[in-house]
C-alpha cells in the first residue's frame, strides 16, 4: 500500500489573501501561560499573578520546560478543505443548506478519478466537453460516489500571488456532468473553483452582470455538490486505481472544513 498526500498545509508564512496567524507558545513560555490561564479564572488568582505569586513554576518541571501550544487563526477556506452547501447560500435546492460536519462520510472514502487539465488556461473554465475528452482519453467510466480529480497544475504556484490569479474555473456544464453521473465531490488542486477573481470582476465591471461573479459556487444553492479545493500533488497519482479519503475535520455550523486529504494505492 501507498499512501500519497494531496493536501496543502495551513502556513501563516505563505502569502494568502485573508489573515492567517499561528500562535506558538514555547516549551519555555508554556508554564507562564498556564499559570496565566489557571490563575485568571478568579479576581483573587488574577491579583495574585500580578504580585507575582505562581501554582506552578518551571523548576517545578522536567527540564524546565511545559508543553507546546499552537493557537491557529485562520478562515477554514485556508489550507486543503472541503467545501458544502452552506457556503454557497442559505438554500440549496429548495432546502435550508448543510454545514461541513453534515458531509456524509461514506461519500468521503470512495475511488479516485484524475482528470488532466494541465492544458486549459487561467482565463478559460474547464466544462463538459473538457471532463468527456479527458475520460475518452483515459478510457474510464463514471459511476456514482467516484472522487473525480481535477488536476491543472496550479498547486505549483502555492505561497506566492500568482497562486490567486493563474488558474482556470470549472463551467457550470462540468459540474452538472458530474452531478448527473452520480458525483457527490470533485476536488481541484487551485485555489477555487470559479475562474480567479481578476478574471470575473473585469467582466462583472464591464457589463454589470451579475451572473459573471462566481457562477459555480452559486450554483450549488441549484444542485448540491461538495468540492474540495487546493489539493496538491496530483501528478503523482495514475489516472484512476486509487482510493480517496477527504474525511472533513468536524467544525460546527460551517461552510466548509479543512482535510488531510490522501490517496490511497
Amino acid at each position: 500500500m501507498q499512501i500519497i498526500d494531496l493536501s496543502l498545509p495551513i502556513d501563516d508564512k505563505a502569502f494568502e489573501v485573508h489573515h492567517v496567524e499561528i500562535e506558538r507558545v514555547t516549551h519555555k513560555a508554556g508554564v507562564e501561560k498556564f499559570n496565566r490561564v489557571l490563575m485568571s479564572k478568579t479576581l483573587k488568582g488574577k491579583l495574585q499573578y500580578l504580585l507575582g505569586k505562581r501554582i506552578v513554576k518551571k523548576e517545578d518541571l522536567p527540564d524546565e520546560e511545559f508543553l507546546s501550544l499552537e493557537i491557529v487563526h485562520s478562515p477554514v477556506h485556508i489550507g486543503t478543505h472541503l467545501d458544502y452547501s452552506f457556503h454557497y447560500g442559505s438554500k440549496s435546492e429548495g432546502r435550508a443548506s448543510k454545514t461541513a460536519e453534515e458531509i456524509p462520510l461514506e461519500w468521503c472514502y470512495q475511488d479516485g478519478v484524475k482528470l488532466d487539465m494541465a492544458h486549459k488556461k487561467p482565463a478559460e473554465a474547464i466544462n463538459a466537453s473538457d471532463i468527456e475528452a479527458a475520460l475518452k482519453k483515459i478510457n474510464y467510466t463514471l459511476k456514482p460516489l467516484d472522487i473525480v480529480l481535477i488536476q491543472t497544475g496550479a498547486d505549483k504556484l502555492y505561497g506566492g500571488p500568482k497562486y490567486f490569479s493563474d488558474y482556470p474555473g470549472i463551467d457550470v456544464s462540468a459540474i452538472n456532468f458530474l452531478l448527473d453521473k452520480g458525483i457527490k465531490i470533485f476536488g481541484v488542486d487551485t485555489m477555487g473553483i470559479d475562474r480567479p477573481y481578476r478574471f470575473m470582476l473585469k467582466e462583472f465591471m464591464e457589463t454589470k452582470d451579475p451572473k459573471k461573479l462566481y457562477p459555480a459556487h452559486f450554483y450549488g444553492r441549484k444542485r448540491e455538490f461538495i468540492h474540495i479545493e487546493r489539493l496538491a500533488n496530483l501528478e503523482k497519482l495514475p489516472s484512476f486505481g486509487f482510493k480517496i479519503n477527504c474525511f472533513p475535520v468536524k467544525i460546527k455550523c460551517t461552510g466548509a472544513a479543512w482535510a488531510r486529504v490522501v490517496a490511497i494505492l
